[in-house]
């Protein structure tokens, strides 16, 4: 009975039927004769206490790790201003600042595209011959959290989201927009620190630009 209750409780069909009465005598038959460990539920318990554990430390250490970038940032003349975009992580800034460098030394977003890798050049062999593509003849991490970036941009700053839902609306696939806007936050980001500005929210009129 209390096999077919726990059957009853998870949505279980006719599980007081005769099939159903019959399946819970063989678990229970099957179990009786079952050599597992009687001891499991302890071991089980010190397992999951040690997991605890090991995701406390981490989680401790990681905070750690969080504060010791934050300082760093702090001594980076441009960080304050790049903080300023809501959305953009402090691990996405860090690496930013250290695989891309003074972002003041650039004169255009294009040229930190093409320090990471995600300006457009032509193909000149492989299946993809002639046709252009993005070069990926950069900073493999950088780009990387250029993109990590853009994914949480579009979900926590209310332009890029907008901005990537005006993509998509003009038939721009999902990816494609993602790689257009990490050329527009490339442009703002220079732009930022050449102008000494912080951002400031988009117009309408910026929407549809």
């Amino acid at each position: 009975e209390d096999v077919i209750s726990g059957w009853r409780s998870h949505g279980v069909q006719r599980a007081a039927g005769s099939t159903g009465r019959a399946k819970a005598v063989a678990l229970l038959s099957a179990a009786s004769r079952s050599i597992g460990k009687s001891n499991t539920n302890e071991e089980a318990r010190r397992d999951i206490l040690r997991l605890l554990h090991f995701y406390e430390e981490t989680q401790r250490v990681l905070e750690e790790i969080q504060q010791e970038v934050e300082s760093l940032l702090e001594q980076v003349p441009a960080a304050q201003q790049i903080r300023s975009i809501s959305g953009l992580g402090t691990v996405t800034m860090a690496c930013l600042f250290s695989c891309a460098g003074d972002l003041r030394n650039y004169a255009h977003g294009r040229q930190l595209l093409r320090r990471a890798g995600l300006n457009l050049a032509e193909r000149m062999s492989g299946k993809h011959k002639g046709q252009i593509k993005l070069s990926k003849r950069g900073d493999s991490m950088l780009r990387k959290y250029l993109y990590l970036g853009m994914l949480n941009l579009v979900r926590q700053n209310a332009d890029f989201r907008q901005w990537h839902a005006y993509n998509q609306r003009k038939g721009m696939s999902k990816m494609k927009s993602i790689f257009k806007l990490i050329g527009k936050l490339a442009r703002i980001l220079i732009g930022m620190v050449q102008r000494g500005e912080t951002y400031r929210s988009a117009t309408s009129q910026d929407l549809v630009a």
